[in-house]
C-alpha cells in the first residue's frame, strides 16, 4: 500500500488465488499457484494479519466477532463496534491464536525502499519503524503547515520548487531581515534560506516569538539529516550595530526536531526585540536586522 508517495508498507497487493493448495517437494512449505506466480505460505499469512479496515499489519489486541472476521484495535471505535464483515456486534474478543502466529514471523522494514535492509520480529517492526534512520523526514518549512515527508534529495528539491526557499552555496552568509509593518514586526516568520555546505543541507531560520512575557526574536540553523551527523558540525551567528554585538555559537539540530520544540528549548541566537530595534536604527516600528552566521565541520 503506498503511503505519503515515498514509502510502502510492508504488505503489498496480491493476484486473486485461482488454485488448491499443494506442498513443494523440495522445500515441504505449501505454496499457492496464482495467475502469474506462486505465493509462499508466509504471505498468505500476512494477509490473515492485514487489518480489513485500514489495510495495516494487525498489532494486539487483535480483535473478532463471534464469526471469527478479525479487526485491529483501531478500527474498531471507526465501526462502531460492528463487525464490517457481517456487522454483528463485535465485544472485545481477542483473536489469540492469530497474535500468535505473528509471533512467529520476521518481516523487513517498512521503510526498505529508502534504504532500510534489517528484518525484524513481527513485535519490534513497529518500535524500529517509529526511529528508523531511513524514514522520511517531515518538511521543516515553518512558513506554514506542509505535511510532505520525504528522503534529504526529494526533500530539498520540494522546498526549492514548492515553497521557493532559497538556495545558497557555501559555509557563510549575510542575511538581511526587514519589516516595517508594526503588526509584522512582532508576529513574523521568515522563510528559510538553504545552504550546501560540504556536500550537505542546511536551513536557517529566524522569527519572532514570546519568552514568557518578552518579544524576541529567535535564530538558529537546523541540519537536514540525522542528528548523529548533525554533531560533526558547528556554526555561530552574530547580529549587531552600534558598536554592539551579539552572537551563538552551537550545533546545528536535525530536523527531526520541529522548529517549535527548537524555539521552546531556546537553543539559538536570541535577541530581545527592543534591542534587534535598536541594532536596526532605533526606529521602534522597523525591522532591519542583519545575521552574520558561519558553518563549519568538526575535527
Amino acid at each position: 500500500m503506498t503511503r505519503g508517495g515515498v514509502c510502502k508498507d510492508v504488505t503489498e497487493s496480491h493476484p486473486k488465488i485461482v488454485s488448491t493448495s499443494k506442498p513443494d517437494p523440495k522445500t515441504n512449505i505449501i505454496t499457492k499457484t496464482t495467475e502469474n506466480h506462486t505465493i509462499s505460505s508466509t504471505h498468505v499469512v500476512y494477509e490473515l494479519l492485514e487489518c480489513p479496515m485500514c489495510r495495516k499489519l494487525m498489532y494486539p489486541p487483535i480483535l473478532q466477532c463471534r464469526n471469527g472476521h478479525t479487526l485491529c484495535s483501531n478500527c474498531k471505535s471507526k465501526v462502531h463496534n460492528c463487525c464490517p464483515m457481517c456487522h454483528c456486534e463485535l465485544g472485545n474478543i481477542r483473536c489469540l491464536a492469530l497474535e500468535k502466529v505473528a509471533e512467529s514471523l520476521d518481516l523487513p522494514c517498512r521503510h526498505k525502499p529508502l534504504g532500510c535492509h534489517e528484518i525484524f520480529p513481527y513485535y519490534s517492526k513497529l518500535n524500529h519503524e517509529v526511529k528508523c534512520r531511513f524514514r522520511p523526514y517531515n518538511c521543516p518549512y515553518a512558513g506554514s503547515k506542509c505535511s510532505v515527508t520525504a528522503d534529504v534529495a526529494n526533500l530539498v528539491t520540494h522546498l526549492k520548487n514548492d515553497h521557493n526557499v532559497d538556495m545558497h552555496d557555501g559555509c557563510t552568509f549575510n542575511h538581511r531581515y526587514v519589516k516595517s509593518n508594526p503588526h509584522e514586526v512582532e508576529n513574523a516568520t521568515w522563510m528559510l534560506t538553504v545552504f550546501n555546505c560540504y556536500g550537505r543541507q542546511f536551513c536557517l531560520h529566524f522569527e519572532a516569538f514570546q519568552l514568557g512575557m518578552a518579544p524576541v526574536y529567535i535564530s538558529f540553523l537546523r541540519f537536514i539529516g540525522e542528528d548523529s551527523e548533525a554533531k560533526n558540525f558547528s556554526y555561530s551567528l552574530e547580529v549587531g550595530g552600534y558598536g554592539r554585538k551579539l552572537t551563538w555559537q552551537g550545533v546545528p539540530r536535525s530536523i527531526r526536531d520541529s522548529h517549535q520544540v527548537i524555539r521552546d528549548s531556546q537553543d539559538g541566537l536570541i535577541i530581545p526585540r527592543k534591542l534587534a530595534l535598536f541594532f536596526s536604527g532605533g526606529n521602534r516600528k522597523e525591522l532591519k536586522l542583519r545575521v552574520i552566521g558561519r558553518i563549519w565541520k568538526e575535527q
